[in-house]
């Protein structure tokens, strides 16, 4: 590959990562978003700060595991079942980190019934929007 087009590849990778990291922050906003909503408290974008603070463990538990688990590797942004696979591996790992980290920043417990609603709602999240990216990622290479 000359030396061009490996500057082009690569910009072209960071860019899909930088997506790909946007996007999945904003699913976990949307995830806060809709749990805030059905316990009746405030989730619109006037309440963009509540919302960002419901979601600030899971956002800090999927960022702090999802590069160790490689959920960022390009061999895997464009390829609709290895995008499945890794995003389901990764949330595996960073549910219990993130419930921790909730548990600790709001000195409580979670709930059993809490802890399987997320781990539902955030894998469903964010495989529908990984998947979907790596489908559109697939038919542009």
């Amino acid at each position: 590959m000359a030396l061009h087009e490996q500057s082009h590849h690569s910009l072209a990778t960071r860019r899909r990562t930088a997506l790909l990291v946007i996007g999945d922050a904003l699913a976990l906003l949307v995830f806060a978003a809709i749990g805030r909503a059905s316990h009746g408290e405030d989730a619109g974008l006037t309440a963009l700060a509540q919302v960002t603070e419901t979601a600030a463990p899971f956002i800090i538990g999927w960022f702090a595991v999802a590069p160790l688990i490689g959920a960022y590797r390009a061999d895997i942004t464009g390829a609709p079942q290895r995008m499945l696979a890794r995003t389901t591996l990764t949330w595996l790992v960073a549910w219990p980190v993130s419930l921790g980290l909730r548990a600790f920043i709001r000195q409580t417990t979670i709930p059993l019934s809490f802890a399987l609603v997320t781990f539902i709602a955030v894998l469903t999240i964010m495989t529908l929007w990984r998947s979907a990216f790596a489908l559109i990622a697939a038919r542009r290479s």
